[in-house]
């Protein structure tokens, strides 16, 4: 069975019809001394479908085989 590991983030930027950057923030616990703090990381991912998104918009991607050198990721909803 093919497994997708999936992110939800938000929208940060849109270059094209078919690019657009997610941000994703998420919470890790310190191994030492036990604090939360949140981490960062932004995403570009594919739109294939070409679904009409602004910035600010949530969204869920996926993993997926590397579309070019940056996008290996894309759109499963809006």
């Amino acid at each position: 069975m093919n497994s997708r590991k999936s992110f939800i983030g938000v929208v940060k930027s849109v270059s094209d019809a078919s690019t657009f950057v997610v941000e994703v923030v998420r919470l890790q616990i310190h191994p030492k001394y036990q604090k939360q703090y949140t981490v960062t990381k932004s995403y570009t991912v594919h739109n294939a479908n070409k679904v009409a998104l602004k910035v600010g918009d949530k969204v869920e991607f996926a993993t997926c085989r590397p579309i070019s050198k940056m996008k290996s990721h894309i759109l499963v909803t809006r």
